[in-house]
């Protein structure tokens, strides 16, 4: 449980360095994540961790409200960045949380693979993000192997669901981050 706290305040960080990276003419760069600009993109994951505090108490999606739709950032996107990540960290750190039941719209799952599955989503949106504006994109040695390892066998069912993009084939002897960003649809 440990380890996926470290990993996961490791994924966090990294994508809040690239927020406050982000000058005020980059927020609406495209980004590799066809679907959204770097401020919705970042929009996204402010969402995506505000949701861990109510989920990791056991609320349900419906009992959170729809409070966490629409835009979050407001006029200070470094700052819904940061109260978010602060409120997320506090949820994942709190005894217990890693072993409780969440309850997403897919299924249920302990708390530590929801952690898990939030922090590949800001490892991978923090590549997006990165290759977005210009900064510095190669990922954490150790994210990597581990998002690989435990995201590869599950990949099929992934794709199936509809949330990842199409497959895209890794260049010939393509180093672990490579291989990891093609296999969530991204093209180096």
């Amino acid at each position: 449980m440990d380890d996926v706290r470290a990993l996961f305040g490791r994924a966090l960080d990294w994508f809040g360095t690239n927020v406050h990276a982000v000058a005020d003419d980059q927020w609406r760069l495209p980004t590799p994540c066809s679907e959204w600009d770097v401020r919705e993109l970042v929009n996204h994951l402010v969402g995506e961790t505000r949701w861990m505090p109510p989920l990791l108490e056991g609320k349900t999606i419906a009992a959170a409200g729809e409070a966490l739709d629409g835009d979050l950032l407001g006029g200070d996107p470094n700052g819904a960045w940061d109260d978010a990540a602060r409120e997320a960290v506090t949820a994942v750190r709190e005894d217990g949380a890693m072993d409780r039941t969440v309850h997403l719209s897919f299924g249920d799952f302990p708390g530590s693979e929801y952690a898990f599955q939030v922090l590949t989503d800001l490892l991978i949106h923090g590549w997006d993000l990165a290759r977005a504006i210009g900064a510095e994109d190669r990922m954490d040695p150790e994210l990597v192997e581990v998002v690989d390892e435990r995201s590869r066998p599950v990949m099929p069912a992934m794709k199936a669901s509809g949330q990842f993009g199409s497959d895209v084939a890794p260049p010939q002897g393509a180093d672990r981050q490579t291989a990891l960003l093609a296999m969530f649809g991204r093209t180096v």
